[in-house]
């Protein structure tokens, strides 16, 4: 799977350095590469070091990055043919927007609104699903989780699965 994904996922630390943001992000990235080289080989094509790399670099918290690691990763968008994005909190558009060299190569910000109703339910009964349980809006207990889930998460989806991950 993550040799056909060809995706690095990576969350800073806060207040983490430039160095160790390297080494991270570096050894992140020679682990994909590793999985893809080891499933073309597997399939028994011969590994070609242009195809078998990742295609997709993912910051999430971005907004904890230093000026001189968003210039980095800047840099590694350059340098490589790896595509970047960099999830943050609303106003991070306003922050990159001050370093001209990085925003030049922005194709776009979106802003993720809240959950409406139908949709908190469908995230809902799929997570329910995945902890081996139904969900019936009908039952007064499913109806009165769904109502404390919607009003504890505010319908931010990120706070929804980090709900569900600690249950």
């Amino acid at each position: 799977a993550l040799a056909r994904a060809r995706t690095v996922f990576y969350t800073p630390t806060v207040n983490g350095s430039l160095r160790e943001f390297r080494k991270e992000v570096s050894l992140l990235i020679s682990r994909v590469n590793s999985c893809i080289d080891q499933d073309i080989r597997a399939r028994g094509a011969k590994p070609d070091r242009d195809a078998a790399s990742i295609e997709l670099l993912i910051i999430d918290e971005a907004e904890r990055l230093s000026t001189i690691a968003i210039e980095y990763a800047r840099d590694l968008y350059d340098r490589t043919n790896i595509g970047l994005i960099l999830v943050g909190m609303p106003g991070i558009e306003k922050r990159m927007a001050r370093y001209p060299q990085l925003f030049s190569r922005v194709g776009f910000a979106h802003h993720y609104r809240a959950l409406l109703n139908d949709e908190l339910s469908f995230v809902l009964t799929r997570h329910w699903r995945q902890l081996g349980l139904t969900m019936d809006e009908a039952d007064f207990t499913d109806s009165q989780a769904i109502a404390a889930i919607a009003r504890i998460t505010g319908g931010n989806f990120r706070l929804l699965h980090r709900l569900f991950a600690q249950i």
